[in-house]
Order: C-alpha cells, then sequence, then structure tokens
C-alpha cells in the first residue's frame, strides 16, 4: 500500500481527539457493532478525567489504496516536548484551529517548529457550527501567523477545509456538503507527500517510549531506511555514534486502528513500535549492525520550571503509601526522564532529593499526580524558575507570551494583576461577544499561582494561555502570597469544636476528624503573619448546665486544596506533602524554633 505519515497539531481544546475519533470511525477501523468509547485515544486514566491529551500517541487507517499513519498530539504546552519530537516522524500536519477562538500560542508554537523543518501544512478550521464563529477572519489570522514564522511561499500556499468534527464532516467550504471526512481523506492523500527513503541499511529514530509487562521496552518510531524483521541482530547509536547496546528485535507492531497487531517485516517511511531492547533511550538510533551513523534528532526546547522533590519525613509518613524510600522515588523519576525529553531529572547535593525541571506547572503537577497514584509517598517543594546567565554575568529569567480572553468589565482587574507581576503588555483587541484578547510578556515566577486568582477575579469567564517565549534580563522582586498561614503546634485529630471557636482566625483548609501534626498548616491567616494555634482543644465539660451549653457546632466549609493549588499557594519555606489518600500542606521545618533559626539565616544572608 502506498503511506502517507501525518500530525495532528492544534491548542488545547480545539478538537484534535476528537477529529482522530472521527477518522477512524468513518475509515471503518470499528465493527459496526463495536462499543468505542468518545475519545478513544485519550487512554490513561488522567487523559480521562482531565480531558485533555497528554501523550502523543500513533493510530493509522486505510483509506482507498493509501495507510495514513496519524499521530495525536496534546495540545497543552507544558507539553511541548511531545509535539516537538514526533515532528520528526512525519511528512505533513493537520493545523486545527477553532473557528471562534482562531489560532492561540501553542498553535503558534508547534506550527512555527513544523515550518522549521519544511512540513507543508493543511489547514482545517474546526467547530464551524458555533454561534460565534468568524471564519474569515480566523483564515486571515492563521495566513498572518505563518507569515510571521517566515513560512516559505509554498507553504504559505495551503489547502483550507472547513468542518466539525463533532458532527463528523469536512468540507472545502464552510457550508458543506456535509457527506463526512472523505475530502480530508483525500486532501492529505494529494498534499502530504509520500515518506523520503534513505540509501542504505535499517535505521529506525526513536520518538516515543512505553513499558510493556509481557514485552519490556517498547519504542515508536519510523523507519527512515531499510527494513527489519523480528529476530535480526541489530545496535542502538546515542546521539554521538556511540553504541549503547546491541541486541534482537523480538517483536515488530504496527498500527491498524486503535490497535497494534504483529508484522513479519517492517519497511522505510512506515511508523512502527519495536520490542527486545533494553538500554534504548528515546532521540537514540536503532539500526543494523554496518551502520554507524545516527539519526539527528529534533532539539527540544530547554526546561523553564523546576521543582525538588524529598523524601516524606513528616509524622504520617508510610501511614498511606508503600513507595517512601529515597531509592524508589528515584529509580521512578529517572525512568520517568528516559521517555519524557522535556524532562530533567538531578540528584541535589545533599542526596535525600531530587531537582526535577520541566516545562510548566501542569507537567510537574500530572507527574506527580501519577507518582501517588502508584503509591507513591513524598514532600515536593514550591516550584522555581530556572534562571541563565548571559556572556556578562548578568541573570536571565524566563519570559512568557501570555494570552487571556476576557469580558471587557474584567479587563481593568486583569491588567492591573498582570502587572504588579512586572507583566508587559503587547496588544489589546477586541475578540468578539463584549470579550478583550489582552496579550502579555510575563517572567514565568509571576505566574505562579496566577490561574486560581484570575478565575476569582473575573468570575470564572476568563481563559488564560500561556507559551515560553524567550530569556531576558531579570525583572527584579515580585511580590508573594499576601496572608501567612494556621500552623498546628500539637499532634492528633482535629475537634470540631476547636475548629469553630478559631474560625476569626481564618479559612481552615482541614476538616474535622483530620489527623494533624505540629508545623502542618491547617489555614489561612487573616493577616500577613504566621499563627499558631490548637486545633485539638476539645470543649471542657462540667456538670453544670450553662446558657450556651447546647450551641450547635456550625463550621464554614473549608478550602479544597488540589494538587495543583498547594503548589500554586507554598511559600518558599513550605512543602506539600503527597500521599495516595492526601494532599496536605506543611511548614519545611516542623519546629517552630528551627523555623525561627532558618528565618535569621536567610534574613543574615539577604
Amino acid at each position: 500500500m502506498k503511506l502517507r505519515n501525518i500530525a495532528i497539531i492544534a491548542h488545547v481544546d480545539h478538537g484534535k481527539t476528537t477529529l482522530v475519533d472521527q477518522l477512524l470511525r468513518q475509515s471503518g477501523a470499528f465493527r459496526e457493532n463495536q462499543r468505542v468509547a468518545e475519545r478513544v485515544m485519550d487512554s490513561n486514566d488522567l487523559e480521562k478525567e482531565r480531558g485533555i491529551t497528554i501523550m502523543a500517541k500513533a493510530t493509522s487507517i486505510a483509506w482507498k489504496d493509501t495507510r495514513i499513519n496519524i499521530v495525536d498530539t496534546p495540545g497543552h504546552a507544558d507539553f511541548g516536548g511531545e509535539v516537538e519530537r514526533i515532528l520528526s516522524m512525519v511528512d505533513g500536519a493537520i493545523v486545527l484551529v477553532d473557528a471562534a477562538e482562531g489560532p492561540m500560542p501553542q498553535t503558534k508554537f508547534v506550527v512555527g517548529k513544523a515550518l522549521k523543518i519544511g512540513l507543508k501544512p493543511i489547514v482545517a478550521i474546526n467547530k464551524v457550527d458555533k454561534p460565534d464563529a468568524r471564519i474569515s477572519e480566523v483564515v486571515n489570522e492563521v495566513f498572518d501567523l505563518f507569515a510571521a514564522l517566515d513560512a516559505t511561499d509554498e507553504q504559505l500556499d495551503f489547502p483550507i477545509i472547513y468542518g466539525s468534527a463533532k458532527q463528523g464532516w469536512m468540507a472545502e467550504e464552510p457550508t458543506g456538503p456535509q457527506d463526512g471526512m472523505a475530502p480530508l481523506f483525500d486532501l492529505v492523500i494529494e498534499h502530504v507527500p509520500e515518506p523520503k527513503i534513505e540509501e542504505g541499511g535499517f535505521r529506525m529514530l526513536g520518538t516515543l517510549l512505553e513499558a510493556n509487562p509481557y514485552l519490556g521496552r517498547i519504542i515508536t518510531g519510523r523507519v527512515f531506511a531499510g527494513s527489519v524483521k523480528p529476530n535480526q541482530a541489530v545496535k542502538v547509536l546515542d546521539r554521538s555514534g556511540k553504541v549503547v547496546e546491541q541486541g534482537r528485535v523480538s517483536k515488530i507492531l504496527a498500527f491498524r486502528g486503535i490497535e497494534r497487531q504483529p508484522i513479519d517485516e517492517a519497511e522505510a517511511g512506515d511508523i512502527v513500535a519495536i520490542a527486545g531492547l533494553e538500554k534504548y533511550n528515546v532521540a537514540d538510533t536503532l539500526c543494523a549492525l554496518e551502520v554507524n551513523e545516527p539519526l539527528q534528532a529534533q532539539p527540544i526546547d530547554p526546561p523553564t520550571l523546576s521543582m525538588t522533590f524529598l523524601v516524606n519525613d513528616s509524622p504520617l509518613a508510610g501511614t498511606e503509601g508503600d513507595k517512601v524510600t529515597s531509592r524508589m522515588i528515584r529509580a521512578r523519576l529517572f525512568k520517568e526522564a528516559e521517555g519524557n525529553v522535556a524532562l530533567r531529572v538531578e540528584d541535589s547535593p545533599g542526596g535525600e532529593s531530587f531537582i526535577v525541571s520541566g516545562r510548566g506547572e501542569l507537567q510537574l503537577a500530572i507527574l506527580i499526580e501519577t507518582m501517588r497514584r502508584e503509591g507513591f509517598e513524598l514532600g515536593v517543594s514550591r516550584p522555581k524558575v530556572v534562571f541563565q546567565k548571559d556572556e556578562a554575568g548578568e541573570i536571565l529569567e524566563p519570559i512568557e507570551e501570555v494570552v487571556i480572553d476576557v469580558d471587557e468589565e474584567h479587563s481593568g482587574v486583569v491588567v492591573q494583576k498582570m502587572s504588579e507581576r512586572k507583566a508587559e503588555m503587547i496588544e489589546m483587541r477586541p475578540s468578539g461577544g463584549n470579550r478583550l484578547r489582552l496579550v502579555f510578556h510575563a517572567p514565568t515566577r509571576g505566574l505562579i499561582g496566577y490561574q486560581g486568582e484570575l478565575l476569582t477575579d473575573t468570575r470564572g469567564t476568563a481563559i488564560m494561555n500561556r507559551l515560553f517565549h524567550e530569556y531576558a534580563a531579570y525583572k527584579g522582586e515580585i511580590a508573594g502570597r499576601r496572608n501567612g498561614v494556621l500552623i498546628s503546634n500539637e499532634q492528633g485529630e482535629a475537634v470540631a469544636y476547636a475548629m469553630w471557636k478559631l474560625e476569626d482566625r481564618g479559612p481552615m483548609m482541614i476538616e474535622p476528624g483530620w489527623k494533624v501534626y505540629r508545623g502542618m498548616i491547617v489555614g489561612e491567616h487573616t493577616r500577613d503573619n504566621d499563627l499558631e494555634i490548637n486545633v485539638l482543644k476539645g470543649k471542657q465539660l462540667t456538670n453544670i448546665r450553662a446558657a450556651g451549653k447546647d450551641e450547635a457546632v456550625r463550621l464554614t466549609p473549608p478550602i479544597k486544596m488540589t494538587l495543583e493549588k498547594a503548589l500554586a499557594y507554598i511559600e518558599d519555606d513550605e512543602l506539600v506533602e503527597i500521599t495516595p489518600k492526601s494532599i496536605r500542606l506543611r511548614k519545611t521545618y516542623l519546629d517552630p524554633n528551627e523555623r525561627k533559626r532558618a528565618r535569621g539565616k536567610t534574613a543574615a544572608i539577604a
């Protein structure tokens, strides 16, 4: 069969995974009576819960006499590393754009990468059935974006197709005819070139890595030259050309719809998964024994945010999880870094903690959430930005391009809060329906924890999108959290009566009956200083009937701390304790005297 390899790239929530659903359904990949989940490519639990794609995944469909390999990619900027590396596997890309929102930051980021390596994109305007669709303006915005990204004349002459992935149709005109996905299939076959096949022995560049309990490591990638059969002897070369290991291919799996089937031979141009090698890493070259030159992998943008992962040393350590030692945490983090090229893991000088650097808060929060579901217990510090130095020794910090869509009535408070966070406004323009699109260049430091505040300020109506822009000169100090915290001074179970009496001190973050310990954060103080309180003190009982004896205890509902909210909330001297059942906030030093000593040292250094 003829071959075509394409990626579907777009901003988060523009409909990529829904489009792949329809392509699979209409190409006959499913039986007529087969039960298929919605967004079938979002296979892991976190993807299903959050409704976002986290991992890039491959599938394939047969249309007429052509097999089309499709890679579904994440749309969130934090998972941009997934998209960057799969672009080397494909020869074309479908750029999916929402007919109302237009091209957003992540679209710009990925399209820029795709144009740079010479891909000729197809632009698909999705959701044309939305009542606020502005199709012609969006097409113009896409053209302007391509021009701003230095597209060649050939790339600027892109074909456009319109439709609704949810309704299952694409057409050459926004008005139809609505006869399924056939026009898109035909356009892919006509516009995307056949895979280029290189001369020489078997060579394959791996881009996705996974662990299988039965087959061991499975590497998904594209075969650039030659062919490979099961049981063939192969070797692995790293980027510099050094031999990492030699071994045999135990199984070759080809993508057929959403399933993988064993095949007898993989040929150049095809995207396949290979099992049988132990030490393979992403971006290494798998090749025949006579080959000595590795394939060049795409460079990956550097991480901008880092966090320290520590062994959980709280009094409640080991009561809820079964993986608590530094050896287990270290092995899990380094295993994650092997398959995720946008993540960097280093041992800290002390040896009991690990510095994990990534693209953003969401990427690191997803890693932590995955680990706690696997039974890990750990402590995590506040996210810090990764600074760099220029040739003159000046400190540079990461700056992000922030696009905020907000109702006009709330724009004032957004501009004010962003300027407090040292952001610089670049653009303000109407985006339809009494809404404004504000574009800022803001330091990553200032954006940590801003998402929740933005939603509060705009009553949940604002949408914020961020994207790494550049490293620039340090912007100066940014004010942190305004309120102090309430800290437990005893260990035990929280009592409703004590919490009720302490309500005027500030809102609580715990519920009656929860286990607390000395140094644990149990609430937010109404003032700017920290306050130690006793949430264990019960009511003094006597045998004298008093007027207020039978007062009912009515507690205000506590502040619910999700993982992302907790990471954004803590200060530098605090940690988030994460276990499979709980998320607790605590001070780094649980003993109040140690806290005072640490504060004194910090003040002396300053």
